[in-house]
């Protein structure tokens, strides 16, 4: 970056852990400056020493999403510290593993709050900064589970699904205005982050990502991307992508599938701690970094967002490789 250049200023909800801690570090690569945004300032404070041995610059916002009004002065002093805020990623999230039976009310209108209203909010102190400037970038983290609900996780589920009716609904309002600000929905697989170690789960044995499990960098690099190249819509991994087209077709399917096997495959064979820490209303304690529990089964490489995301190449070499197929075919024949 030259001096004459101005870096690259990036708010990031969530980021004190899991993907929102990746993506921190991905940004801080290209020197960015970020404000990041979560509720346990010790991994805040982690995050921000992170992103300054990485290059880039931080500030530490204390922040729960559910609260409107700290959201907007989070959006406020990032500009404050950095000036105008080019990319908003919003990934804080929480959840509840337990069937609809066996959740409250309470805990259905936290884990909403957090996980849709968060989006919302922080979305909302974007468009603020952004829309009079005509400019910058909105990168929602989604799921394959925006589209196809599961069993056990149906406040999460339902979080997800809301997230992508709004962006819709704002998507068709940009365009009907003409505004140059993007929206993108980054729908992301099963992923190897700190959640199943804090999140709050009713079930009897520790809960788990359903295979196969990505590491929280292929879901950073992926919301780089969307927030460099602006898709609609971005899938990462095969397997996000294949549950939602078979959704698409066999919803009914999915249904039979789920209720067979969704109970066992999101639990280990591990018996739940009872005394397990949970992060639902307040935060838990420690520096858990991006990372779970599941390095030894979780992959670093998407071949499928590789390929999405070197797309024009690819289509460049095939179109290059045809041209000369049909130049030896057309010689032959001359021949």
């Amino acid at each position: 970056m030259s001096q004459d250049q101005k870096a690259e200023v990036v708010v990031i909800t969530g980021a004190s852990a899991g993907v929102g801690r990746a993506t921190a570090r991905e940004f801080a690569k290209r020197g960015a400056h970020i404000g990041l945004v979560a509720r346990n300032r010790d991994r805040l404070e982690a995050a921000k020493r992170e992103v300054e041995e990485l290059g880039g610059q931080a500030i530490v916002l204390q922040t729960d999403v559910a609260d409107a009004d700290a959201v907007e002065a989070a959006a406020a002093a990032t500009e404050e510290a950095f000036g105008a805020i080019d990319v908003w990623v919003n990934d804080a999230m929480t959840a509840v593993f337990a069937p609809v039976k066996q959740t409250s009310a309470e805990d259905f209108k936290r884990v909403t709050e957090v996980a849709y209203l968060g989006y919302v909010y922080g979305t909302m102190a974007a468009l603020k900064r952004m829309l009079p400037r005509d400019k910058g970038a909105i990168v929602q983290v989604g799921s394959a589970l925006a589209y196809r609900g599961i069993p056990l996780q149906a406040s999460y589920c339902g979080a997800k699904h809301a997230i992508q009716g709004f962006c819709d609904s704002l998507r068709s309002e940009l365009m009907h205005d003409g505004s140059h600000v993007t929206v993108t929905m980054v729908q992301m697989p099963a992923l190897n982050t700190p959640q199943f170690e804090w999140v709050k789960s009713e079930l009897p044995n520790q809960p788990q990502p359903v295979p196969p499990i990505f590491q929280p960098e292929v879901a950073a690099r992926a919301i780089l991307y969307a927030a460099d190249h602006h898709p609609r819509e971005l899938f990462v991994g095969e397997p996000a992508y294949t549950v939602i087209m078979g959704n698409k077709l066999f919803p009914g399917l999915g249904d039979w599938y789920l209720a067979k096997t969704g109970y066992k495959g999101q639990q280990t064979n591990q018996p739940a701690d009872p005394d397990r820490p949970s992060n639902l209303y307040e935060t838990v304690d420690g520096d858990y970094g991006a990372h779970g529990r599941f390095d030894d089964r979780a992959t670093s490489h998407s071949t499928w967002l590789q390929a999405r995301m070197n797309r024009s190449r690819i289509l460049a070499a095939s179109a290059l490789i045809g041209s000369l197929v049909l130049a030896l075919l057309v010689s032959g024949r001359d021949d």
